[in-house]
């Protein structure tokens, strides 16, 4: 295969939970299968990241091997990696996870990696850049619109910037979209470095960011890869990670 016809390799973040299967109960690495069936549909090669002990070296040796990042949906955030005390309603926080995809996230940043944040990863991405977040929506907003509860994704109406990349990716005017959510906590103070690209319309909750020092960098607190249908935020990563990798092989040639 040469070089025009391989495909990226997307990596993904993952939970780290007690499962059950058959007679099995323990802690397992996992991602819903929405998640790599995008990826792969999109052109990709999805590999998994699951949390781990890391650091800014070992962070890198993983995205030596990558062309993309897609940092998941998952449990909250530690508050006090945004200098706040627990809400009675924050998940006990995953350390291991935020750690993890912290140190993903700056490395990435860094080598100007292609990356796409989802619900989670939006959030992870604000605060790792020094952002803080609303922990429990219902108390900014008075309902439950935005995480019904039992599994099941509302759909809200967003507006999307029409200056951004977002706007580019989904090929839509100024005006309504439907996306399916399933949040208690968003953005609240924006990171330095990041634009806020989209909104739910009427309470105006942060759903997209971007960060435009970066060629590929977006944020969204929707949860794209539910709707089977659109793949368009994948194929947007995938066509900037297939750059990316041609980019650098270029580069290595010349060396």
């Amino acid at each position: 295969m040469n070089a025009s016809e391989s495909r990226p390799i997307i990596g993904l973040t993952t939970y780290l939970e007690q499962a059950q299967t058959g007679v099995w109960d323990v802690p397992a690495a996992f991602l819903p299968h929405t998640y790599f069936d995008a990826v792969t549909r999109a052109g990709g090669i999805a590999v998994l990241l699951p949390p781990q002990p890391v650091s800014a070296a070992i962070a890198d040796q993983v995205l030596d091997r990558l062309d993309g990042l897609i940092v998941t949906g998952g449990k909250d955030i530690d508050p006090a990696r945004y200098g706040q005390a627990a809400h009675a309603a924050t998940d006990e926080s995953r350390p291991d996870r935020d750690s993890w995809e912290h140190e993903l996230l700056l490395r990435a940043i860094d080598r100007r990696l292609p990356f796409l944040g989802i619900c989670r990863g939006a959030q992870m991405l604000n605060v790792t850049l020094g952002g803080t977040l609303h922990q429990h929506l219902p108390d900014v907003i008075g309902d439950t619109t935005h995480q019904a509860g039992n599994g099941v994704f509302n759909q809200v109406a967003i507006t999307v910037e029409p200056s951004s990349r977002l706007h580019e990716l989904l090929d839509r005017s100024v005006g309504g979209l439907r996306v399916p959510v399933y949040h208690h906590q968003s953005v609240d103070r924006v990171a330095d470095g990041l634009v806020v690209t989209a909104r739910s319309s009427g309470s105006g909750i942060v759903q997209a960011v971007e960060l435009t020092s970066v060629p590929f960098g977006i944020a969204v607190q929707w949860h794209p890869e539910q709707n089977t249908d659109d793949i368009r935020l994948f194929s947007g990563l995938v066509a900037a990670a297939t750059h990316y990798a041609n980019t650098l092989k270029n580069r290595d040639e010349h060396e």
